[in-house]
C-alpha cells in the first residue's frame, strides 16, 4: 500500500520539480526575475486562468471535461460591462447576475450529463457555443467599465514588504484555491468526486450520491468560470465577448500539468496551483527575453503537457500491473 501511495504522488512531485527548475532557470537567466513583485505578478496576471482551473480540477477528478469555460468567461465580462454602461446597474448586482448565469449553465449541463447519460464533451461543447453566441448577442465589441466602484476595487490589495501589493484579483484566486483544497480533501463532496472518478459503478454500489455530486460539481465549475470572467473584467476594466477563447484549454493544461489524471480519481488542487504558476513563469520568462514570439509559450506548454500525459500513462500502467 505504501508503494502505491507513492506512485500516486509521482505526477505531483514531477510538477513541483518542474516548477522549481523552470523558476530557478528563469531567475538565474534574467536579472530581477527573482523578486517579490514578479512573484505577485504570477498570481495577478494568471488569476482568471487559475480560478477557472480550480473549478476544472473537480470536473477532471470526476472523469469529466468542460469545454464551455472560456465562452462563459467572455460572456460574463461583456454582460457585466453592458449592464453597468447601458442599464445603469450597480457592478455588484451585475456581478451577482453573471455568477448566477454561470452556475445555472453548469447545473443544466450537469443535469443533462447525469439524467440523459450524455457525454460531457458534447454537452459542454454545446454549452460553449451557447455562451459564446449569447456574448455576441449582448455586444459585438469591447466595452469599458467606467464606474467609480469598479475603479476603487483596483486599489484594494494586501500590502507586502517593499513596494509590492497583492491585488484583489490575486486575492480572489488565492481564496478560491483555499476553498478548493478544503472542498476536495476535507468534505464528503470531495471524497465523492474522487470516488466517481476512480470507479463510478463502485461509487454507486457504495451508496454515494453520484448524481447529485455530478450536478453540483458542474454547477461549481460554472460558478468558477463566471467568477474567472469577473476577475478578468476587473483586471482589464472592460468586457469583451471574444475573451476566454482557449481559456478552457489553458485550464485543462494547468490541471493535467498539476498531476491530475485525465481518467479521473487522482489529483490535487495544490498541483493545479503549481500548474498555473508554471504557465505564468514560462510566459513571464518569454516576456523578459523580449525577442521571442509569445506563441513560444503555447509551444512550451504543449511539450510539457505531452510529457505529463506520458508520465500519467506510465504511472497508470505500473499501478495496473502491480495491482494499484
Amino acid at each position: 500500500m505504501r508503494i502505491a501511495i507513492k506512485r500516486r504522488h509521482i505526477p505531483l512531485a514531477a510538477t513541483a520539480l518542474v516548477l522549481a527548475l523552470v523558476y530557478a532557470a528563469a531567475a538565474l537567466g534574467y536579472p530581477g526575475f527573482f523578486s517579490l513583485r514578479v512573484l505577485v505578478d504570477f498570481f495577478k496576471d494568471n488569476a482568471f486562468v487559475g480560478v477557472a482551473a480550480i473549478g476544472m480540477t473537480f470536473v477532471i477528478l470526476s472523469g469529466g471535461i468542460d469545454l464551455s469555460v472560456g465562452a462563459v468567461v467572455g460572456f460574463t465580462s461583456i454582460l457585466i460591462a453592458t449592464l453597468v454602461r447601458d442599464h445603469s446597474v450597480h457592478p455588484l448586482e451585475a456581478v451577482a447576475l453573471a455568477l448566477l448565469f454561470g452556475s445555472a449553465l453548469g447545473a443544466v449541463m450537469g443535469c443533462l450529463i447525469h439524467f440523459q447519460k450524455l457525454p460531457p464533451f458534447l454537452v459542454t461543447l454545446a454549452g460553449m457555443f451557447f455562451a459564446r453566441g449569447l456574448g455576441f448577442l449582448v455586444s459585438g465589441e469591447s466595452i469599458g467599465i467606467k464606474h467609480p466602484f469598479y475603479s476603487r476595487l483596483m486599489d484594494v490589495g494586501l500590502p507586502l514588504p517593499g513596494s509590492a501589493t497583492v491585488p484583489l484579483t490575486a486575492l480572489v484566486f488565492l481564496a478560491v484555491f483555499a476553498a478548493g483544497v478544503y472542498l476536495a480533501h476535507f468534505t464528503k463532496f470531495g471524497r465523492t468526486v474522487y470516488a466517481i472518478g476512480g470507479n463510478e459503478p463502485s461509487a454507486l454500489l457504495m451508496g454515494l450520491a453520484v448524481g447529485r455530486t455530478k450536478i453540483l460539481l458542474y454547477t461549481l465549475n460554472g460558478f468558477c468560470a463566471s467568477l474567472a470572467g469577473v476577475v478578468f473584467s476587473l483586471y482589464a476594466q472592460a468586457g469583451n465577448p471574444t475573451w476566454g477563447i482557449g481559456t478552457e484549454l489553458d485550464a485543462i493544461a494547468a490541471v493535467v500539468i498539476g498531476g491530475t489524471l485525465l481518467s479521473g480519481g487522482v489529483g490535487y488542487v495544490a498541483g493545479t496551483l503549481m500548474g498555473v504558476l508554471i504557465l505564468g513563469v514560462i510566459q513571464t520568462a518569454i516576456a523578459f527575453q523580449g525577442n521571442l514570439n509569445t506563441w513560444w509559450t503555447k509551444i512550451a506548454v504543449g511539450v510539457l503537457l505531452l510529457v505529463f500525459i506520458l508520465l500519467q500513462n506510465l504511472v497508470s500502467r505500473v499501478s495496473a500491473r502491480r495491482g494499484g
